[in-house]
């Protein structure tokens, strides 16, 4: 095989991204260990050897109001990529998800005749389907998570490849979960998983911390654990709990650990709820937004849901608490009824493992690497 480095540039704008991006690297270096990887991404990518332009907690944000506080962060984001492309020309370009900022790339890349692969579809089913006359303007191959994305993309004449969800080589690779000793071993464990953005954390934390509170006064010996995720400081979430009236620590980066013990979880809503799900963990989603981001979506969304657990489903198996229906009272009565009702968290359980089933075989980070390699030989074959 020649040693001549081909140079790939990657765009991961959130957390989840990171991983999965960082997954696919080592997948393409598998295939072809002479590739060269830059771009915006997090911890992740960059522990896989990519040279990082721009982290990505610069610019990942949730809703209209965040993308507006952030807009000088995201336009400095936007022209370096643009740069990049200009001056490096890759042999090709990687999008994965954050679909407002990367198909802004991406018309770049099109224009510079620089080949692109979209990883982990924005969610056109969901809202703002008239994206997908875009995407096909822009994208040369989509490589989606979810079967039912092929259709949308096949109806349109989008080159387009399932390749299953690579949380399923995640869950694989990982040991099972470590027993949580912190915090003592008699009652109920609940996990807090608010998010892994500062912003959702900031939003959804202190609603959480008081469920807890809430939770405590109700039932004896009740434990707490908030497995911050990597891109979300943990001073910011220190704060926030300081002076709880509740069992609770902050365990960073031990989120399979308190999936695998813990009776329930309270999860804000997306990547993470198929984590729970792959577990067998019942769970309550909760969604709370600025009120101008819940009135634009509001409008604009046309799912009955928006759990991926859920969406994956095809229907409500998790309860879903959105924005006023979040509050801690509400979520605190929601687990009370869960917790003193051990036939309805065992049907839920029995249900979360039909949504694992649904997300394919394990090897997605494999398969999409496939139709990386195949697009830097310009052999793709569409609609596969």
């Amino acid at each position: 095989m020649s040693s001549f480095k081909q140079r790939i540039m990657i765009i991961a704008g959130e957390a989840s991204g990171d991983l999965h991006g960082a997954h696919l690297v080592k997948a393409m270096r598998a295939l072809n260990p002479h590739l060269d990887f830059f771009g915006i991404g997090g911890s992740a990518l960059r522990h896989a050897g990519v040279q990082i332009r721009v982290d990505n907690s610069q610019i990942a944000v949730v809703g209209i109001s965040e993308a507006l506080s952030r807009l000088n962060a995201i336009h400095r984001a936007l022209r370096l990529a643009k740069q990049d492309l200009r001056k490096i020309r890759p042999a090709l370009l990687i999008l994965i998800d954050f679909p407002d900022f990367n198909l802004r790339v991406a018309a770049t890349a099109k224009k510079l005749g620089v080949p692109v692969m979209y990883y982990i579809s924005p969610q056109v089913w969901a809202w703002r389907s008239g994206r997908v006359k875009k995407i096909k303007e822009l994208i040369d191959h989509m490589a989606v998570i979810f079967s039912f994305e092929v259709d949308y993309y096949r109806d349109s004449n989008v080159p387009v490849t399932f390749v299953g969800h690579p949380l399923l080589d995640d869950m694989g690779t990982k040991p099972g979960g470590k027993k949580i000793e912190d915090l003592g071993d008699t009652g109920f464990l609940i996990g807090l998983l608010p998010g892994s953005r500062n912003s959702e954390v900031m939003r959804l934390l202190p609603i959480m911390v008081k469920v807890a509170e809430i939770l405590s006064e109700r039932i004896e010996g009740m434990r707490f654990a908030i497995p911050l995720a990597s891109s979300v400081h943990r001073g910011l979430a220190e704060e926030i709990v300081q002076g709880a009236r509740a069992k609770l620590l902050i365990l960073p980066d031990r989120l399979q650990d308190v999936l695998s013990e813990a009776k329930l979880v309270v999860t804000a809503s997306g990547t993470v709820t198929l984590q729970a799900a792959m577990a067998g963990t019942p769970m309550i989603i909760v969604y709370k937004v600025s009120p101008l981001s819940y009135w634009i979506g509001k409008r604009l969304i046309r799912v009955k849901h928006i759990g991926l657990a859920n969406l994956v489903s095809g229907r409500a198996i998790v309860p879903e608490l959105i924005q006023h229906d979040a509050s801690p009272e509400k979520i605190a009565r929601q687990a009370l009824q869960m917790l003193r009702d051990g036939n309805m968290l065992a049907e839920m359980q029995q249900q979360l493992r039909g949504v694992a089933q649904r997300l394919g075989a394990p090897g997605a980070s494999k398969r999409a690497a496939e139709v990386a390699m195949n697009l830097l030989s310009r052999d793709v074959v569409g609609n596969e």
